[in-house]
């Protein structure tokens, strides 16, 4: 993505004459360092920088104060280890030592991981989009010597680089004025972007009205042939699709269940996913969902694990089964450290080119394979002699079902089956001869968070004992290294078992819910009062004093020009959504008045947004269907409490809230527990039906939300 500069720096830099852009042997000599103080990082994506000629710096104190002891500008460069084009850039100009020199003669230049400093990300992200209209990484932001930016851009090609490096250089030497005034206002503007709009004197009700009108802003933004929203770029979006399955769940609205099918099976069958060895990429370049960025997040593949999770449930679709294994065997192969926790990223280069691990030419193809099975795969997978993609490389990706297209061409599907599997496997062994890309090897919280989920949402969906199993590893893993003891929480956990970055609000909303899910499968009640703990924790240390929200970094971290309020969903959802969220469960499941009320208020403070734009707040679409439905309570009360619980939440229920054992240790639980019997009650509003016995009875109940809601739809027809 090229630059694009604000009218008000291109204004000052176009009147200043430009001086040559070579650089003297002097200045080259003065930018050739061997190895610069990155090579101590703890973040890999840092230390990768270690061996450029720029006089890097790591964002803190000792920056910031040499910037302003020696009057100079910061450029500050954020990205990430698996970011295609922040590879491309450190290639190109922060090894190049005349940029170098440049760089280490007029400014202070500090490199920032955004995965593990989110909230300066959040900050000068805000910053390229009030100047640029639009941002991305790698971001370049240049500031004044206090943090106040007033340039912003993303990728420069490197002569551009060195201009733009010289000009501003010069406008600072000669015109500080003009660009202090610049970092003035846009100071400004990023401080008011994070005042909360005017907060509603009054709760509003949810009504089941407002909430089934969400589906006409959003199916504006609807692919329906291809799946996935409008646009040139695709991008997972899992939490979309997760909102939109429950909203399905609660109207009964059947063109949401169709959209949602129709973006998961064109994503599983389309380039984003890996049809080798498994995982997701993080985007595409195109409409669809074939040509994509190669790195994989952790984040990505743990929810989409989740939301694939769900829609078996309601489909019980066995292309998504198929793909939930082969997703989580990716990444247990390639992100886990052993121990319970998770790596953060895979990159997509090897060898300086982007995606040469994943991909083929049909006469590589041909090599592996003997002819008739090589016929059949390069057609299946949309291989071409010229090729798919770039160089005559192709790409694997499928337009049909296995199913589809053995009767297309008339095959029995078994063989058929067997044949791609067979191929795919050749392939596999074919790839381990490459250069594999390499993997940010830190552990961050709110993802591993994410990956409990995923594998409590895969044990529920498909059964697997194992995926339980790892679960509550990565819980033990998280509760041992990244919790203090006063539920302080650390943000990443380097492979040395160091931790130095306190954790931001998601760190513990993400993990908070984490926990809370893990309680209702296993009903663990430790998990429940940890996740208790972890909040009120945030509640103290995170809360705005005039509203109902949660700041995304705590008062003990020292702001970068403002605190953030994270509000918008993504492609993770936002740390206050997810806070509401985690306070309505626990309030109603420790009957905490407080908490629900607290949940209910960041709610109506989001609502009118949330109505406009359901699309930029899936996650809160969630919470409104809630509190406009209600939820059903379902207490397990004896020895096998655990054993039903499964079997119940082996359907699809996600507006129920579970909870149980062999402990009267909660308020709804008191009095249930019968001697020698295992009972299910079934209640609203804590009011109990009689309970009963046996799974399909208590199914029987709860399947009455579905004639409730199949009711209101018929009602809105009318």
């Amino acid at each position: 993505m090229l630059p694009r500069l604000s009218l008000v720096t291109i204004a000052f830099i176009l009147i200043i004459s430009c001086f040559s852009c070579n650089s003297t042997e002097k200045e080259q000599a003065s930018g050739q360092i061997v190895e610069n103080r990155l090579a101590n990082a703890s973040s890999p994506y840092l230390r990768e920088h270690a061996d450029n000629p720029v006089d890097w710096y790591e964002w803190g104190p000792e920056a910031l104060e040499k910037a302003k002891k020696e009057d100079k500008p910061i450029i500050i460069s954020i990205g990430y280890a698996a970011c295609h084009w922040c590879h491309v850039m450190e290639k190109e100009s922060f090894m190049d030592t005349a940029v170098a020199a440049i760089m280490n003669k007029n400014f202070i230049s500090i490199k920032v991981d955004r995965e593990q400093r989110p909230d300066i990300d959040k900050t000068y992200m805000n910053a390229a989009i009030l100047l640029n209209g639009s941002g991305g990484w790698p971001l370049n932001v240049i500031a004044l010597p206090d943090g106040k930016p007033f340039f912003a851009g993303t990728y420069f090609p490197p002569d551009t680089w060195k201009k733009t490096l010289q000009h501003i250089a010069t406008a600072y030497k000669e015109d500080k004025n003009q660009l202090t005034n610049t970092a003035n206002a846009l100071t400004r503007g990023i401080r008011k972007n994070n005042l909360l709009d005017s907060i509603p004197a009054k709760t509003a009700d949810f009504t089941k009205r407002e909430y089934s009108s969400l589906i006409e802003n959003w199916k504006k933004k609807w692919d329906f042939r291809r799946g996935g929203y409008k646009g040139g770029q695709k991008f997972p979006l899992p939490l979309s699709w997760d909102a939109l399955l429950e909203y399905y769940y609660l109207t009964g609205n059947q063109d949401a269940l169709q959209f949602v099918n129709t973006t998961l099976t064109r994503m599983a069958r389309g380039g984003i996913y890996d049809q080798v060895e498994g995982g997701f990429s993080r985007y595409t370049t195109d409409s669809k969902w074939n040509v994509p960025h190669f790195e994989k997040m952790l984040y990505d593949n743990a929810q989409l694990i989740s939301v694939y999770s769900k829609a078996y449930k309601v489909t019980r679709n066995e292309e998504y089964e198929k793909l939930i294994r082969e997703t989580i065997n990716f990444v247990e192969r390639e992100l886990s450290n052993g121990k319970g926790g998770y790596y953060s990223s895979m990159n997509a280069d090897t060898e300086g080119e982007e995606g040469k691990y994943y991909v083929w030419t049909e006469d590589e193809i041909r090599s592996i394979l003997d002819k008739q099975k090589a016929d059949l795969f390069v057609d299946f997978f949309n291989i071409t002699p010229y090729g798919n993609w770039e160089d005559g490389k192709n790409i694997l990706y499928r337009n049909d079902s296995y199913k589809e297209y053995a009767q297309k061409k008339n095959l029995k599907l078994s063989d058929f089956k067997n044949e791609m599997e067979d191929a795919l496997e050749k392939l596999k062994k074919e790839r381990e001869k490459r250069a594999k890309p390499t993997v940010d090897n830190k552990v961050l919280t709110a993802w591993n968070a994410l990956m409990i989920d995923a594998y409590l949402d895969a044990y529920t969906a498909l059964g697997e004992e194992e995926y339980l199993k790892r679960a509550i590893k990565t819980s033990e893993f998280l509760k041992e290294n990244m919790i203090a003891g006063d539920h302080q929480l650390f943000r990443n956990y380097n492979k040395d078992g160091t931790r130095e970055v306190e954790a931001f609000l998601d760190d513990y909303s993400y993990l908070s819910k984490a926990y809370i899910d893990l309680y209702q499968v296993n009903f663990d009640k430790n998990w429940l009062e940890l996740a208790n703990q972890l909040s009120g924790y945030a509640i103290q240390h995170f809360s705005d004093s005039e509203s109902a929200m949660f700041y995304y970094s705590s008062e003990e971290e020292n702001a970068v020009i403002a605190r953030n309020f994270e509000l918008d969903d993504n492609v993770l959802p936002s740390s206050n959504s997810v806070m509401a969220h985690n306070l309505y469960i626990l309030g109603e499941l420790t009957e905490n008045k407080e908490y629900l009320k607290r949940s209910s208020q960041m709610l109506n403070i989001m609502k009118e947004k949330v109505v406009e734009q359901p699309f930029f707040y899936a996650n809160w679409t969630r919470l409104m269907g809630i509190k406009a439905f209600g939820t059903y309570e379902v207490a397990i009360m004896g020895d096998e409490a655990v054993k039903k619980n499964h079997q119940i939440q082996k359907e699809y229920l996600p507006t129920s809230l579970f909870m149980g054992g062999t402990s009267e240790n909660l308020p709804l639980l008191e009095a249930k527990l019968v001697p020698e019997q295992t009972l299910i009650y079934v209640c609203q509003n804590k009011t109990c039906k009689y309970p009963v016995s046996e799974v399909n009875e208590a199914l029987e109940i709860l399947d009455k939300n579905k004639d409730r809601t199949s009711d209101f739809s018929r009602f809105l027809s009318e």
